[in-house]
């Protein structure tokens, strides 16, 4: 069982970049396909692949070698942002994922810089906690409690906020952790998921949505799961 309510949000065709009505600005990136996520074609590697789920469809990754790079960074230039997804961290994972990395580039070279926006997993047992990493030229934070665990094999809904000032994290609405953080907005770039973008620290378990909106929302804002 799932603390909170869901309401998912739906692209308007199954192409369609989604626009969340109940957050305007917001984008939303389903997990329904491997070809492209939220209009944007994907690089695949190894064999993530589609599964049905009580939410819908999602896709999962063995934590070997599956993962999906999307060529845009969805909070480039954002100098508040919201960064949310739902997933299930799954059993028999290594001890550190990196499931969702958003890296800017360098616009000359278009390799990736040091700044980026990054959700980690902690595996201790059969239990998992989050770690939420913001990284800028102006300051950088891992917000990391490992006394606060999960059960591994469940659906959740994470978040991690900035408000100008202030970085937090979240699970299923619960506070994990915050500290003050200077912060610069990120240039362009590219994300990965499943993977850190260097391709190491491969994730196991399942991803259904994410959403990335370019203001704090409070946690009664945040989407949701329901009941499952």
């Amino acid at each position: 069982m799932i603390g909170g309510v869901l309401a998912l949000v739906f692209a308007a065709t199954p192409q369609a970049r989604a626009q969340d009505g109940r957050s305007p600005g917001s984008e939303v990136w389903i997990f329904d396909r491997i070809e492209n996520i939220g209009g944007l074609p994907t690089t695949v590697l190894g064999h993530p692949h589609v599964i049905d789920t009580p939410l819908g469809k999602a896709v999962e990754f063995n934590g070997i070698d599956d993962a999906l790079f999307i060529g845009e960074h969805p909070l480039a230039g954002a100098e508040t942002f919201t960064f949310e997804a739902i997933f299930r961290p799954d059993p028999g994972g290594a001890p550190e994922q990196r499931w969702f990395h958003l890296s800017e580039q360098d616009p000359a070279t278009e390799r990736d810089t040091d700044t980026r926006l990054l959700f980690e997993t902690r595996l201790i047992g059969d239990s998992w906690c989050l770690d939420a990493f913001v990284n800028t030229p102006a300051g950088s934070k891992a917000l990391l409690d490992r006394n606060l665990l999960h059960p591994l094999g469940r659906w959740y809904r994470v978040a991690m906020v900035y408000d100008g000032s202030e970085f937090r994290s979240y699970v299923n609405g619960v506070l994990q952790g915050k500290a003050a953080v200077p912060f610069t907005s990120e240039g362009k770039g590219h994300a990965s998921v499943g993977v850190r973008i260097n391709r190491v620290n491969y994730f196991k378990g399942a991803i259904r949505e994410a959403r990335f909106t370019r203001r704090a929302l409070r946690p009664d804002e945040f989407i949701t799961v329901p009941p499952i």
